[in-house]
């Protein structure tokens, strides 16, 4: 029987020995997690959070290492840069056009490249020893294919005649002033040649440009502006040329840089009210002058002469024009007269410019034109740069026509 109660004792004993290992098992606290991984310095880095709107990443700051004394030695301390702001767009240079006063007299060697044929083909007829009938009408021919015209060419020859009559011997020299002389009186030094753009009683002055295409009208026309700008002069342009592709753009580009504002309608608008507006515009601006490209062919029903007088028309609802401008390719010769005609009937021309003067042109349309509407030649073109648009002066011009 005890031994049957010692058994029991033993039992129970082991058995409380071996729960209380257990329950101290589980009692036990859990071992500390692993230290993170080194990030990879070459992985990529992590996509920035999506919202409703994408945010836009900001430039983290630069930081720079500088070392600080400790007594324990030096130490790295981070420093933080402001990040870098970038520079500001800066605007674009507006061009400084050339000055026109004296502008013919630089671009007479180009002028006189072509020119000299004129005079220097006169000067050997004159210069012969005997000035017989022959030779008077060798040099009628010579000034009438210089596109001289007829009733100009007369008047020279005669005047030449009587006073190479009257001179006897003839040098060189004493030729060259005679001619000189002579060629002066048809192209006339007495007449106004200046662009009308200073109304006394108003502001802006209105030019208006007219001619076909081809001529050089438009391009003509942002030449003008920079010569009005290079005198001081502020410009609004006004791209009444709305049937011809481009030509808006093309006059847009010529005041942008010179910093003319330019006003211009829907392709294949109305001609009339892009005038209108340009004058109103410039009327409120306070410019000192507007100027008005047209059109020189229309793809309607209306006709270009129809169509010029009505733009005249309503520009005049402002105030009255102070300059029609007839834009000729002086290259054209005697056919550029019968579009000055053409022009003329419809709008009162105040003053023609010569176009590609430094090409194959004859110098003699100068005479011509003038004699022809009874109107002076006012601006010249002498080639394709944006300078080459000079005030006429007829001194540099007969000049350049019979050379040194």
């Amino acid at each position: 029987m005890e031994t049957v109660i010692l058994a029991v004792v033993i039992a129970v004993v082991v058995i409380a020995a071996l729960g209380g290992l257990v329950i101290g098992t589980r009692r036990k606290k859990p071992l500390p997690p692993p230290p993170p991984k080194a990030p990879d310095i070459t992985a990529p880095p992590a996509e920035p959070h999506v919202g409703d709107e994408a945010e836009t990443p900001r430039e983290e700051p630069r930081r720079t290492i500088e070392e600080v004394d400790l007594p324990g030695g030096p130490a790295p301390v981070v420093v933080e840069e402001p990040p870098a702001v970038p520079p500001l767009e800066k605007a674009p240079e507006l061009e400084i056009p050339e000055p026109t006063a004296g502008r013919l007299v630089r671009l007479r060697a180009r002028l006189s490249r072509s020119q000299t044929a004129l005079g220097k083909g006169l000067l050997t007829l004159l210069s012969r020893e005997h000035l017989d009938d022959e030779t008077w009408e060798e040099i009628e021919d010579t000034l009438l294919t210089a596109d001289v015209g007829v009733q100009p060419t007369q008047e020279l020859v005669e005047g030449l005649r009587e006073r190479v009559k009257v001179l006897g011997t003839r040098t060189p020299a004493e030729l060259r002033g005679l001619l000189r002389e002579e060629l002066l009186k048809l192209v006339g030094t007495e007449v106004d040649r200046t662009v009308k753009t200073e109304p006394a009683d108003r502001k802006p002055g209105i030019v208006m440009v007219v001619g076909v295409n081809g001529t050089g009208k438009t391009t003509t026309t942002g030449k003008l502006a920079r010569v009005l700008v290079a005198d001081g002069r502020t410009v609004v342009l006004g791209a009444a040329d709305t049937f011809r592709a481009a030509a808006a753009d093309q006059l847009q580009t010529w005041g942008e840089r010179v910093g003319a504002y330019t006003v211009r309608g829907p392709e294949g608008g109305d001609p009339a009210s892009v005038a209108f507006d340009a004058v109103k515009e410039g009327k409120e601006m306070g410019v000192d002058v507007v100027l008005i490209d047209t059109a020189g062919r229309l793809h309607t029903k209306t006709g270009l002469m129809d169509e010029l007088g009505k733009v005249k028309r309503v520009v005049e609802k402002h105030a009255p024009l102070d300059e029609v401008l007839l834009v000729l390719d002086a290259t054209t010769g005697q056919n550029g007269l019968v579009q000055a005609r053409v022009f003329a009937e419809v709008v009162d021309i105040t003053g023609i410019v010569l176009t590609k003067l430094d090409g194959t042109a004859k110098g003699g349309i100068v005479i011509a034109v003038q004699r022809e509407l009874g109107v002076p030649v006012k601006l010249v073109g002498l080639g394709e740069g944006a300078d080459d648009l000079a005030p006429f002066e007829p001194e540099a011009f007969v000049d350049a026509l019979i050379g040194d």
